[in-house]
């Protein structure tokens, strides 16, 4: 005999059947096709028949007490307290609606949501211990405050948030326990009531979040290709034709299985650090490039004959998923969306081409196409992995944006650099058809050897020593289109370069053996002032002459690598006769690429380049810091951790002299400033984050009271004084940075006569009474700080936590 739980409404239509409501257990007698007999546990006279479909299996253990059943479900005893208050909170969220209390009705709907979610993460048994503690914490707290709200008995716990049995509990800790769990839903419902906007439904939980993701789980590509593939995911904007993330790469093989078998049914993506930006976007489309890897025509059938790998254009699939990222389509990790794939009709067919043709038109896929769940996730990596670790767990891969989320706050250290091929221009010169170009990308340091794994062709894929683009047949002017990531050590980026070969590829495989580099480019990814190449387009030089030059870093790093004479300044030689070693640059032939540079170490620009490393040439520095309030507000927010921890290094570093006091000070002040800008209010939480968790200099206090004190005794004397009206303006992070140094310098400051007290205490053999008694005199001291300080940062006036230590 089993058990089962209800999981529809069963309203019987005939005498004989019994009538079930979700959460029913009924006891199963007899069975009959699509029919059982069976009773309700809680009723055993209810006894009838019902539909198979109905009900669900459900695990649980039996215990017998003087011939009663007492059926306990295997669940973990939280989520059986959750299964229980959704039961109780159901019947009354349907008493909200029937009575129009929309309000009310909405709120006890989000809690609801909210508490199905985190059961299933209960369940998923993937929780390491801390977070599993903290999401018990967070469940317990919303049962307790939504049974305050609806005026339901109040649940007693103790510290881990377990129920307190009241029979091995004494009435005074049961009582203690009753007033501090009042006490916590009070405080609660008030934070509830200052909300201006409470948060209810999909839609405004999406709104409200600086930062999104979307899950996509890829179920399965149905496709006759007949060769090994590779499936390019990515999102794109199509009114401005641009990818906006990284592609999540998936190779497909031949006999419709992931090449890694162990891959199959695992294949899970993020796209991460979508903004408001992104979601307020025109259109989002998830598009699918796929790119055969074979020989160059699929209806060659003498395949002994023919080159094989070459990277082939096949096809593309694409859906619309705008009302899905704006949360206006429910998103569920269960429903699966069929995208039809629309294969390239010529052999010189460009896959970027395509997507606009068919975002443009939709055509019939035949049946051929991607099958993919998705769910829109609020949070970035951090977060979601936190919230839903039933769909995102470490073996999940990680596709980040184009370009750097909207928040960056501290400690996300990024340092990509995105490569895009674009197009080219090549002349045939001698032969009779035009070539099937293909280029060869790799990362050479200034000797000319190859970086290994220094290339990312996508998310999920192992790196690589170089990459191969696709090749197109017989086209003068190819256009890729095709972005890769190179990511390389920090303090390797000033010796690299990039280098472009271009190569022909034959059909047949005893001709493409002969074939050699007909031409390369390249481009430094660094200047020689130290900044980054430029985000955007560059045309490049391409030289032709001897292939084995072509791998002779000393010859072709001496020839211009644009074709732009002003982006030349070393080059003095002009495009047409420049020539040196067996390499001479090309008239006739173009190549162009786009660079994206991500990254929170290296800049841009030249000012602000100057600050951040201020000790490399410190004669410059009083120049550098003024430089910094032209900097555009842009860059400065990327840099914000690193450009604050400069800030306070010089004032630290000069802490003996009043040199750079008032210019650092000023320069505090237009960051404050740039921050309270409308367009960067959301990095509000970044400087919080900063001042609490990453701000050390424990001095600071005494330089910014000073110059704060100069500025207002210069304008209470009706002196003109230019900035003490953007310093007014800054007021509550200048204080909030003074408090937070004195506090540091409070706390470093009882540490050290901690540690001396310790060591007086064994040379000279204190007692411990006057040990003590020396102590609890510095506490008090450091309390007493800690009050002024926290009253005179938020202007509430608190206890005085010193005076409970005579007590």
């Amino acid at each position: 005999m089993f058990y089962f739980t209800a999981i529809y409404n069963f309203q019987g239509s005939e005498a004989q059947h019994l009538t079930l409501q979700i959460g029913d257990v009924v006891r199963i007698q007899e069975t009959c096709g699509d029919w059982y007999r069976g009773y309700l546990i809680k009723h055993k006279l209810s006894q009838g028949i019902f539909p198979t479909s109905f009900i669900h299996l459900k695990e649980v253990t039996v215990e017998k007490r003087r011939n009663i059943e007492n059926i306990i479900p295997a669940e973990i005893p939280l989520a059986q307290e959750v299964t229980t208050t959704l039961w109780e909170w159901g019947s009354i969220w349907k008493q909200l609606y029937v009575a129009s209390k929309k309000e009310r009705f909405l709120q006890v709907q989000s809690m609801m949501y909210d508490l199905m979610e985190w059961r299933s993460q209960l369940l998923s048994g993937t929780l390491p211990k801390d977070e599993l503690k903290e999401l018990k914490q967070k469940v317990t707290s919303k049962i307790d405050y939504g049974n305050k709200i609806l005026e339901l008995d109040l649940i007693v716990r103790d510290e881990d948030g377990n129920i307190l049995d009241p029979d091995k509990t004494s009435v005074i800790s049961l009582f203690h326990a009753h007033e501090e769990a009042t006490y916590k839903i009070t405080e609660r419902i008030k934070e509830e009531m200052s909300k201006d906007q409470p948060d209810y439904g999909v839609y405004s939980r999406i709104s409200s979040s600086p930062t999104h993701s979307l899950y996509v789980f890829v179920r399965n590509f149905v496709c006759r290709i007949g060769e090994d593939a590779e499936l390019f995911m990515s999102l794109y904007d199509p009114h401005k034709q641009t990818v906006i993330s990284e592609n999540y790469l998936v190779r497909w093989g031949s006999k419709g299985f992931p090449k890694e078998i162990e891959m199959l049914n695992n294949l899970k993506v993020v796209f991460t650090d979508l903004g408001n930006k992104d979601l307020n976007r025109d259109k989002i489309f998830l598009i699918c490039q796929i790119v055969r890897i074979g020989k160059m025509d699929l209806k060659d059938i003498n395949a002994k004959k023919c080159t094989q790998g070459l990277r082939r254009p096949f096809g593309v699939a694409v859906m619309d998923i705008t009302d899905i990222i704006k949360g206006k389509a429910e998103s569920d990790e269960e429903k699966q969306h069929f995208i039809p794939f629309h294969p390239v009709s010529a052999e010189n067919d460009f896959l970027h081409s395509l997507l606009g043709k068919v975002i443009a038109s939709k055509g019939d896929s035949g049946g051929q196409g991607l099958w993919v769940t998705m769910k829109m996730l609020v949070g970035d990596i951090i977060q979601i992995r936190k919230d839903y670790p039933h769909l995102v767990d470490r073996t999940t891969v990680v596709a980040r944006k184009l370009g750097f989320p909207e928040i960056i706050m501290p400690g996300d250290v990024r340092n990509d650099i995105y490569i895009t091929l674009l197009q080219g221009d090549f002349d045939k010169y001698t032969k009779t058809t035009q070539r099937n170009v293909e280029v060869i990308m790799c990362v050479c340091t200034e000797d000319g050897k190859v970086l290994p794994n220094a290339i990312c062709v996508g998310a999920g894929d192992k790196a690589m020593n170089e990459y191969h683009s696709v090749v197109y047949y017989q086209v003068k002017q190819p256009r890729w289109m095709e972005t890769v990531k190179v990511a390389v050590p920090i303090e390797d980026m000033q010796r690299i370069h990039l280098r472009f070969m271009f190569r022909h590829r034959s059909s047949l495989e005893s001709k493409d053996k002969g074939e050699k580099n007909f031409a390369m480019s390249y481009v430094k990814l660094m200047k020689e002032d130290g900044t980054t190449l430029h985000d955007g387009y560059h045309e490049l030089v391409v030289l032709k002459g001897d292939s084995k030059k072509m791998e002779d870093a000393s010859a072709y790093l001496t020839l211009p690598s644009y074709r732009h004479p002003v982006e030349n300044k070393g080059a003095t030689l002009s495009r047409s006769s420049s020539s040196v070693g067996g390499l001479s640059v090309s008239s006739r032939d173009v190549f162009s690429i786009s660079t994206l540079v991500c990254s929170t170490k290296l800049t841009q620009n030249v000012g602000l380049l100057g600050l951040l490393k201020w000790r490399m040439k410190p004669q410059l520095l009083q120049e550098n810091l003024e430089k910094l309030k032209i900097v555009d507000g842009e860059e400065v927010v990327k840099f914000l951790q690193d450009t604050l921890d400069a800030l306070f290094n010089i004032m630290m570093e000069h802490s003996q002299s009043n040199e750079y006091d008032i210019l650092v000070f000023d320069a505090l002040i237009y960051i404050i400033g740039l921050i309270a800008d409308r367009k960067f209010q959301h990095f509000n939480t970044v400087l919080e984050a900063y001042i609490q968790q990453h701000f050390s200099a424990t001095l600071a206090y005494k330089k910014l009271m000073t110059v704060l004190k100069t500025y207002l005794d210069t304008s209470s004397r009706g002196e003109q004084c230019e900035p003490i009206l953007r310093t007014l303006k800054a007021l509550e992070y200048v204080f909030k940075f003074i408090v937070r140094s004195r506090t540091l310098f409070s706390q470093a400051r009882f540490l050290l006569l901690f540690l001396i007290f310790g060591l007086l205490s064994k040379l000279f053999r204190f007692s411990a009474a006057s040990l003590r008694s020396n102590l609890l005199s510095l506490l008090k001291h450091r309390l007493s700080f800690l009050y002024f300080g926290t009253v005179l940062s938020t202007g509430i006036p608190q206890a005085r936590p010193d005076q409970d230590l005579d007590d």
